[in-house]
């Protein structure tokens, strides 16, 4: 996949506290922020059997904050948003006690991810081969990230908006991600390796795919 859970958070920095319920949670507990240092006093999944590690994110004290590094079984760095994953990490302000939710929206970025490359006219997990074009012959991955994001944020608001109605705030958020989507779309072209040499050397558009809700 080309994002992450931090991703979404440049787009939407209260996603993972307004309709992290759409997502799938993975830890639950109460923790406390001291620096960068996020540190679970109990919880009802360990984080390393949880498989948490960078690039998922953290709600504590209706705030989100990245996770930059697993620690250990109950500790975390974790950061605030970053334009970058390159970017120094930015220290939360400190929090005591409070509940703290660890969610993904993994499926939803793996649906659009596949989406992204059937429109590309790559199979999605395709073992690579000489001269059959797979997702690693991408050389621009980086292109597909914001496609990425608002495709899957689509998808995280039209289910949140199945429940809390037509005309709800899931619902124009929804709308708005489907338009995004489809610009960034129109304007996406994949630089394509066909030779294996390393080096683009042909480029695909993605193809019309329309969201239905």
């Amino acid at each position: 996949m080309f994002i992450r859970d931090r991703d979404l958070l440049l787009h939407e920095p209260s996603l993972f506290r307004d309709v992290g319920w759409v997502g799938q949670r993975l830890v639950k507990g109460s923790a406390g922020i001291a620096g960068t240092l996020l540190t679970f006093v109990s919880q009802d999944v360990q984080l390393d059997l949880a498989n948490i590690d960078v690039g998922h994110v953290a709600t504590i004290g209706g705030v989100s904050y990245e996770v930059v590094d697993r620690v250990s079984a109950t500790e975390l760095t974790v950061s605030r948003a970053r334009a970058s994953e390159a970017d120094e990490v930015q220290p939360p302000a400190p929090v005591t006690f409070d509940t703290c939710m660890i969610s993904t929206f993994r499926p939803q970025i793996g649906l659009v991810h596949a989406q992204v490359l059937r429109t590309l006219g790559i199979e999605p997990g395709a073992a690579a081969a000489l001269g059959k074009v797979t997702e690693s012959s991408i050389t621009n991955p980086a292109a597909f990230k914001e496609i990425e994001a608002l495709g899957a944020l689509h998808l995280i608001y039209s289910a949140a908006a199945s429940l809390t109605g037509a005309g709800s705030v899931a619902d124009q958020r929804a709308a708005l991600y489907r338009e995004r989507f489809g610009a960034a779309r129109s304007r996406a072209v994949a630089l394509v390796d066909t030779d294996g040499d390393g080096k683009p050397d042909a480029s695909r558009r993605m193809n019309v795919v329309q969201f239905v809700r």
